[in-house]
């Protein structure tokens, strides 16, 4: 049975979330939400999709130093996981807001550009060997 995730694009303002699972190593990309609802709708999708775990992007800068933003999501997801009992993960999300920004330009029929991110963050997840990924 294959083991479905919910991936973030967590932002101040908005978060993107796409969905995917590691039997078909395909994400894609559900919707953005306002980052203040984000609890209350992510509980819904973790339970809609029943869910393994959340993959959350994990902002950088370029040399892979954190940044503000960094503590940010580090203390939001801290929050999260007392209200919502499944394992989160972290995966680096290098670059993955200009990568979907390129592909919303190039149709523009694809998601918002914040779910976009969210699915490219959750394919590069699920892409990677499981002995890999790093748990929150």
């Amino acid at each position: 049975m294959a083991n479905e995730f919910i991936g973030l694009d967590v932002g101040q303002a908005r978060t993107g979330l796409a969905r995917g699972n590691d039997a078909a190593r395909l994400s894609e990309p559900l919707k953005t939400v306002d980052t203040k609802d984000l609890l209350a709708e992510l509980q819904k999708v973790v339970a809609e999709h029943s869910a393994k775990g959340v993959v959350v992007g994990l902002p950088r800068n370029l040399s892979g130093d954190d940044t503000p933003q960094t503590t940010w999501v580090r203390a939001w997801v801290d929050e999260a996981k007392k209200q919502i009992k499944t394992t989160f993960y972290w995966q680096d999300e290098a670059m993955t807001s200009k990568i979907a920004e390129a592909r919303k330009l190039a149709d523009n029929k694809l998601h918002d550009v914040d779910a976009l991110a969210a699915a490219i963050i959750l394919q590069d997840f699920l892409d990677m060997p499981e002995p890999e990924r790093v748990i929150c």
